[in-house]
């Protein structure tokens, strides 16, 4: 029998997705039960059963919200236009805020993800690449002195998200910098560092390799 939906399904659906990203993220998900989310929804095991066939079916909807959210607002960034520059700008800040919104939903995603099957690890990672690849594309048009190579793009990106991507343990987005200034601040140190025009530098890596 088709299971049916009541007037709230949408926001009770959101809200088993919030709390139990906010009790994985804390407890740790293989020590959380299905009585311990039942208890943090405010459910019923019945009434949680009823959205969620699985604790692992709402561990993958978590990282699948979470993933496409921050692609949706990515997207939109790069959609909006205008020089590289801005576009590689917003959509640094586009993460940077969805992580400092969601830093539950981020947390579980970097530690649990391999607590799901292969067939879902690999969807969540086929995001995570789309999403790595628009930021490298970025990267690749900014690079006017070709220090990006087919070698090293992945590195250089990577490096990227090593910056903005563990924010959820020490960045407090209420603190004296918000969300859009610490994306900034991220954005000017990757792209020029702290050394003034003009002063020597390290030495390039091999630049004779094309992307």
């Amino acid at each position: 029998m088709a299971r049916t939906r009541s007037e709230n399904y949408e926001g009770i659906h959101l809200g088993i997705l919030t709390n139990a990203a906010r009790l994985f993220s804390t407890q740790g998900y293989m020590r959380a039960s299905i009585a311990d989310l039942a208890d943090a929804c405010k459910l019923s095991r019945g009434a949680l059963y009823h959205y969620f066939d699985s604790k692992e079916a709402i561990l993958f909807a978590i990282l699948d919200a979470h993933i496409r959210e921050m692609i949706q607002h990515v997207e939109a960034a790069v959609g909006a236009g205008g020089p590289t520059l801005t576009q590689f700008q917003n959509v640094i800040r586009a993460i940077v805020e969805v992580n400092a919104k969601s830093p539950h939903e981020q947390r579980v995603l970097i530690h649990d993800l391999s607590f799901l099957n292969e067939d879902e690890q690999q969807a969540i990672k086929a995001l995570e690449r789309h999403l790595v690849d628009v930021v490298t594309d970025l990267l690749v048009r900014l690079d006017a002195e070709g220090r990006i190579v087919r070698r090293t793009k992945k590195i250089y990106t990577m490096i990227l998200f090593g910056i903005i991507n563990y924010t959820y343990t020490w960045y407090d987005p209420k603190g004296g910098i918000g969300p859009k200034e610490f994306a900034d601040m991220a954005v000017e140190l990757f792209l020029n560092g702290f050394m003034p025009s003009g002063a020597t530098k390290p030495a390039a890596v091999n630049r004779r390799e094309k992307v």
